[in-house]
């Protein structure tokens, strides 16, 4: 048995068949790699990730709750797991690393502990969780949701563009809602969790820095605003006299931009799709939809920050004459990662020669779901340029073995501690 971290080396050239070999599944009628949440590509790609588990020398089963759940056995043989993990799924036209990372890193940490004779007191367990990407029905993180006990019956009554159930949509992937709404995991059943991923943004590659301990995930409030205006000709109604749902929801647009421009750091405001009927030049708008979103580590700006969209905007569609509808799609607040599992990441990387730094996450993850039950940690490596979300998306193999190489010791190291259950987060 091998018990020092420095000798726990990936195989790269082993990560690098997986990454091109997930790759794969996308699909192809459009650019980039699109794998989105109950697709066929992301449905094929799940019986892969099984297959690549199983390779590992892991358990693999899906649960209840669609999330691929691999288990490494311990010497303690049960009781509380250590848990990482990712997600497989992507946005449409997104890349190749965002959330995979986590879940290939995961599994090869699992495979180098079976071929090095690690055991761990622990059983490690690795998950590809359930649709972790923000979707149509206006929900992410399905399946952390899920096991963490805040997916709830009134998100699957949620429609898309299409007017389809997101109730249907699970069930048409071979998922029973009524079962994924008691698959909650119990904090007993989990003694840390820690993800890999990507950065999402520049902050290390123009440091010049090999990894990134996270220290908090910003909050999300999405936002879903419905304009009901009076439709009439395009060349016979005068200007002043108009009630156009399509100016209102532009006008919000950039409401929800400036109020982005004005948060402190790491708060952000985006616009991120408009919809409008009739759609024709010659008739005045008189339906129009627009979806927003918020994020910042500050839960007071964020809540400070919707507010005053909603007001702004409420105001500004009836001095036009036009009705303003507010659906709260996402309101999540920001969550910390716990700083013993902070430090343990710094010592694991101070120790294999690598520089760090502390970081906030920007963008939402599993984690700040598997918060609830245990100990959290997150480990970034760097995005070249900062790009994600987009066939650009980009991440080097070394910086990837890298952080799989930390992630592996810092396994090792929460595997010998007594964790503290006050750093569960709560609520929320």
């Amino acid at each position: 048995m091998i018990s020092d971290p420095e000798l726990i080396t990936p195989n790269v050239e082993r990560m690098s068949e997986r990454f091109a070999a997930l790759a794969e599944f996308h699909d192809s009628t459009v650019p980039g790699w699109s794998r989105e949440v109950f697709s066929e590509p992301y449905r094929a790609s799940r019986d892969w990730v099984r297959r690549q588990m199983a390779d590992a020398g892991l358990d693999p089963v899906t649960d209840a709750a669609g999330n691929i759940v691999g288990r490494l056995p311990g010497r303690r043989g049960g009781g509380p797991a250590l848990v990482t993990g990712s997600h497989t799924d992507t946005v449409s036209q997104g890349g190749r690393f965002d959330g995979i990372v986590g879940v290939l890193a995961g599994i090869e940490v699992a495979q180098r502990f079976r071929e090095t004779g690690t055991r761990l007191e622990h059983d490690l367990t690795v998950v590809d969780f359930l649709g972790e990407e923000a979707n149509d029905f206006g929900i992410s993180c399905i399946g952390s949701r899920a096991v963490t006990g805040v997916l709830r019956a009134e998100h699957f009554d949620r429609v898309d563009g299409a007017g389809t159930r997101l109730g249907d949509a699970v069930t048409g992937f071979g998922l029973d809602p009524q079962r994924m709404l008691r698959q909650a995991w119990r904090p007993a059943d989990v003694h840390a969790y820690v993800e890999l991923h990507i950065e999402q943004g520049p902050l290390l590659e123009r440091s010049g820095t090999s990894v990134g301990v996270v220290t908090a995930i910003a909050g999300i409030d999405r936002l879903l605003l419905r304009f009901a205006g009076q439709s009439g000709h395009a060349g016979t109604t005068a200007m002043d006299e108009r009630h156009d749902a399509l100016v209102s929801a532009a006008a919000a647009v950039l409401t929800v931009e400036r109020v982005g421009c004005g948060a402190p750091v790491h708060g952000v405001a985006t616009p991120g799709c408009i919809e409008s009927s009739p759609g024709s030049m010659g008739v005045i708008t008189d339906q129009a939809r627009l979806w927003a979103e918020l994020r910042s580590v500050d839960g007071s700006w964020l809540r400070g920050a919707r507010k005053q969209i909603v007001d702004e905007v409420v105001a500004e569609a009836r001095r036009r004459g036009v009705q303003v509808d507010v659906d709260h799609l996402t309101d999540q607040d920001p969550v910390p990662t716990a700083e013993p599992v902070q430090d343990v990441i710094g010592r694991s990387a101070d120790a294999l020669g690598l520089s760090w730094r502390a970081v906030p996450s920007g963008a939402g993850h599993d984690a700040a779901h598997l918060a609830r039950l245990a100990p959290m940690g997150m480990i970034f490596v760097p995005s070249v340029n900062g790009r994600s979300h987009c066939p650009e998306e980009f991440t080097a193999i070394t910086d990837i073995e890298q952080g799989v190489h930390v992630l592996a010791s810092t396994l090792m190291s929460l595997d010998r501690m007594s964790l503290d259950r006050h750093a569960v987060v709560r609520g929320g």
